[in-house]
């Protein structure tokens, strides 16, 4: 553990070393985001009590096995800051996610239900290669059972890492897929092999092990109250900064 307690740092030379690492726009926009969340609380009568405060910093101290008082204190020292600025930051954090359900838990359902396919899910193996007479070759083996499509992918596919993993690509949503793959992939059954298809990274063979169905789980409902939200930031910055302007 390096002690930097002690250090003497102008506030400049922290500005300019953010700035030449390219992370000075991302702190100016946490600030920036900062201040329109607090504003839009105050407007709603929001605000964090000492209770939810410490709920939360309980929690942070049992994630990083901060078990006795002294553990957390010296880890706020490595990390240069107080207590107050500790609470201070979870205190803003608490704050975001009131006001991220404030506005937006009534939205979730209604946006899921409209874009329900999108959150349709499978568990995916891939396999690509760069031309296509491997890939109907390939294609043909794996149908006569010459080769698993497992096998395939481990010994040809063009990707070092798919090859490790023998073509397993994990489990995905729909709206991650390109959709005219996305239409071919879901019109399949499962362990049915779908290709080739052709994209500029080569020749795709596809075999989908799962179908999930679309449910509004607590990481999805999370998800996409988190994407709105950021959505609204933006855009009420975007306001601020053209009121300002003008």
């Amino acid at each position: 553990m390096i002690n930097l307690s002690k250090a003497s740092i102008e506030p400049a030379e922290i500005v300019s070393s953010l700035k030449k690492s390219v992370q000075f726009k991302d702190v100016c926009l946490t600030v920036f985001y900062q201040k329109i969340i607090n504003k839009a609380a105050q407007e709603r009568n929001l605000t964090v009590t000492p209770e939810e405060i410490q709920a939360e910093a309980n929690r942070q101290r049992y994630e990083k096995r901060l078990e006795k008082a002294a553990d957390t204190l010296a880890w706020l020292a490595d990390q240069l800051i107080s207590a107050d600025d500790w609470e201070a930051g979870i205190r803003d954090r608490v704050l975001s996610q009131k006001l991220s359900e404030a506005l937006f838990a009534k939205e979730v359902e209604k946006f899921f239900a409209q874009n329900r396919l999108d959150f349709q899910q499978l568990v995916l193996y891939q396999l690509i290669v760069p031309y296509d007479k491997v890939a109907l070759e390939l294609f043909y083996q794996i149908e006569e059972e010459e080769i698993s499509f497992y096998e395939a992918a481990h010994l040809y596919d063009i990707d070092e890492k798919r090859r490790q993993q023998c073509g397993y690509e994990g489990k995905l949503y729909r709206w991650s897929l390109k959709p005219d793959i996305a239409a071919v992939i879901f019109s399949a059954t499962p362990k049915q092999v779908v290709g080739p298809i052709k994209t500029d990274l080569g020749y795709h063979l596809l075999m989908v092990e799962e179908f999930i169905p679309a449910e509004l789980s607590p990481d999805i409902y999370k998800e996409i109250k988190e994407r709105m939200f950021k959505e609204w930031l933006a855009s009420e910055l975007t306001y601020m900064l053209h009121s300002q302007a003008g």
